[in-house]
């Protein structure tokens, strides 16, 4: 195993964990600003694994649930090396702001460049720095303003290897998402670096079932690369996650205001009414119905809705009746899982 492991100029001894600051730019005030990277070298060999959050900047779950894995006594045990990069995005972070200040989308600008506009060299920056040295990683995001995830895993499954990750992340849905060019997956991907998108809870909200499906996720993705060792605190073995191969969004049929039947991870049949848009008065009504069987990962928040406005993400699988009790079963792990004993949230 080498000596050091180094990142942006800076080594990191066997058994060592080291904070690094990667200068990006400074702000008009001249206040300076930088990729935070905390950096935990196990003593014993093995891969390199970034997990990265607040890419989109106010994309906040992953946020905690970094600061959550930082603190695990589990990974006084870890092989190999893992980097950690709570905020990706800090100019949009501070904002609260999906964007940076150009209004560029950092995850439309990889892999970017040294002399480009301020979301390419952050881009740039983070691929030299973060995804090079990495053989996997985990990016962690969340639905936009006014919108909320299923906790769900966006992946290349036809890759047998990024499929194992997928199912051993262990969330209750993966689905077969196709490579976007500029997307930080797509060009970890060329980098030959084998990813996973984690898709979870709601833009500027913490979620603690998101949370927790995010962590227990990501602390099984590190067993199943022989970072850590298998749990051996319990025997109970989990369902595979529902895999889906296609999603669609159902749109509002009109302007109005929305009355909706259906939360986060129920089943729809196809031809189900699913919510009714209603103009104020209650005189004009109209439904919104499932044009396919499926699994609502993502829906709209706001019940006051203009016509086209994305309202249900469904995601279609092969059986309904399997669907729902892989779900329940998958919940009922999750609050067995002896990572949280004695856990509370704070």
């Amino acid at each position: 195993m080498p000596k050091m492991f180094q990142l942006n100029g800076e080594s990191v001894k066997p058994g060592e964990r080291k904070t690094i600051e990667i200068h990006i730019s400074r702000l008009a005030d001249h206040t300076d600003m930088s990729i935070t990277a905390h950096v935990i070298r196990g003593k014993r060999d093995g891969p390199v694994l970034f997990v990265s959050a607040a890419v989109h900047g106010d994309e906040i779950i992953g946020v905690e649930v970094i600061r959550r894995l930082v603190g695990l006594r589990a990974l006084n045990r870890l092989r190999g090396t893992l980097i950690l990069v709570p905020i990706v995005n800090a100019y949009g972070f501070i904002a609260l702001s999906r964007y940076l200040p150009d209004r560029r989308d950092l995850n439309r600008s990889f892999p970017g460049s040294e002399t480009g506009s301020l979301a390419s060299q952050l881009a740039n920056k983070f691929m030299t720095e973060i995804v090079a040295p990495a053989q996997y990683g985990i990016d962690l995001h969340s639905a936009a303003v006014h919108r909320d995830n299923l906790p769900q895993i966006r992946a290349d499954l036809d890759d047998p290897e990024v499929n194992a990750m997928a199912t051993a992340f262990g969330a209750s849905i993966m689905l077969n998402a196709t490579l976007r060019d500029g997307s930080l997956r797509s060009c970890a991907d060329d980098n030959g670096c084998k990813i996973l998108l984690f898709e979870a809870g709601e833009a500027l909200r913490f979620n603690e079932v998101a949370v927790r499906v995010g962590l227990t996720g990501i602390i099984g993705v590190l067993r199943h690369v022989g970072m850590l060792a298998a749990s051996k605190k319990s025997a109970r073995s989990k369902a595979a996650p529902i895999r889906s191969d296609s999603s669609h969004w159902l749109r509002a049929p009109m302007g109005g205001v929305m009355r909706a039947t259906k939360k986060l991870g129920d089943t729809v049949k196809k031809g189900e009414t699913i919510a009714i848009v209603a103009d104020p008065l209650g005189f004009v009504e109209q439904a919104v119905t499932a044009r396919n069987s499926g699994i609502v990962i993502g829906r709209a928040n706001l019940p006051v809705v203009n016509r086209g406005d994305a309202l249900f993400h469904i995601a279609r699988v092969a059986s309904l009746s399997d669907a729902e009790e892989t779900m329940n079963e998958l919940e009922q792990a999750l609050e067995d899982d002896p990572l949280f004993d004695g856990f509370a949230i704070v």
